[in-house]
């Protein structure tokens, strides 16, 4: 059932998060001056084993201890978020961007909520309150962060960042050899989506098949006569190349359709209406003449605004095991 991938998008996000508060900095000030400006360290990792650093280590002439203020960040949890549910079925359909030739396909993403938690220790009040006030402004309360979540096909998404609570804690009680911390915890959601395996379209069917045509009674000796080339075709729309709606009813016998806007078609092609596929004959204006129900495809009747979609050579690549496709044939 499943198949070895990685497209690395919880370890691209939680990189992401953490680069938000790369750059705080707090500044101390001696009457109107500025005495001392510090850029405010930021780590990965637990915020408790920082505080029991602070309780092992409260001699502040030891080189092992730790330096307020400080910041560090965790990713705490993972939940599937039903509220942004898509058809689990539809696929996201890319040409290659290296060769531009080959279509990648994966199916939807599916949508999950990473929960972390940004610890700000410090031990002066006006150095907390410099850097959460330089935070609090961007999250109202959600901050965009565009992330390429699948590389393969340089997929970019916006991930938003939600700031759910703030948390504050001030250790000031104990003896002399205690040293007091400020502990703001700010818990966010990051309602980014994960990605399956992404595959080479072209992989999936036969894409040609040849067959010779011999003449003669002897096989070893007898010359190739005819040879005849086929390639499927699709006889759908998989990528939703939307062109154009018709502009009236029309019944199952109808043989000339009147179109909003015919510019985008065009004559000797299929396009797909409503899972019945035509072929364009001619174009008048915005009439056109066509073949009903080619390649086997049901004729129905369609109503007013039914949408138009191009069968492309895009669609070919595309064609799912088990789906019907018609073919395209070349004699030699």
């Amino acid at each position: 059932m499943f198949e070895y991938f990685y497209n690395e998008i919880l370890r691209k996000t939680i990189i992401a998060f953490g680069t938000l508060f790369n750059n705080v900095t707090i500044k101390h000030f001696d009457a109107d001056s500025v005495t001392n400006v510090i850029k405010v360290p930021l780590a990965y990792g637990p915020t408790q084993k920082f505080l029991a650093r602070l309780d092992q280590s409260p001699d502040l002439n030891k080189s092992t201890a730790i330096t307020l203020p400080r910041m560090s960040f965790e990713f705490t949890g993972l939940t599937y978020d039903p509220s942004r549910k898509i058809t689990t079925t539809q696929q996201f359909v890319v040409k290659n961007p290296d060769d531009g030739r080959d279509v990648k396909k994966t199916y939807m993403p599916v949508p999950y909520n990473m929960q972390f938690e940004l610890s700000i220790m410090t031990k002066l009040n006006d150095d907390m309150l410099q850097i959460v006030e330089q935070i609090l402004p961007y999250f109202q309360p959600a901050y965009n962060l565009t992330i390429e979540l699948v590389e393969q096909i340089k997929e970019k998404k916006d991930i938003p960042i939600v700031l759910e609570n703030i948390t504050t804690q001030d250790d000031y009680d104990g003896d002399f050899t205690s040293r007091r911390v400020l502990l703001y915890t700010l818990r966010f959601t990051a309602k980014t989506y994960l990605f399956g395996p992404v595959t080479s379209a072209s992989k999936d069917i036969i894409k040609k098949a040849t067959v010779n045509y011999i003449a003669g009674r002897d096989a070893s000796s007898a010359a190739r006569d005819v040879t005849y080339s086929v390639s499927p075709r699709a006889i759908k729309d998989y990528n939703g190349d939307f062109v154009t709606n018709i502009s009236d009813d029309i019944n199952m016998s109808a043989k000339t359709i009147v179109v909003d806007d015919s510019s985008g078609l065009t004559v000797k092609t299929y396009v797909d209406l409503e899972g019945e596929q035509l072929y364009i004959k001619t174009i008048n204006g915005n009439k056109i003449t066509v073949e009903r129900g080619k390649d086997d495809t049901t004729i129905t009747s369609h109503l007013k605004g039914a949408p138009i979609k191009l069968i492309t050579k895009e669609d070919n690549q595309l064609i799912e095991i088990g789906d019907d496709f018609g073919f395209d044939g070349d004699l030699f």
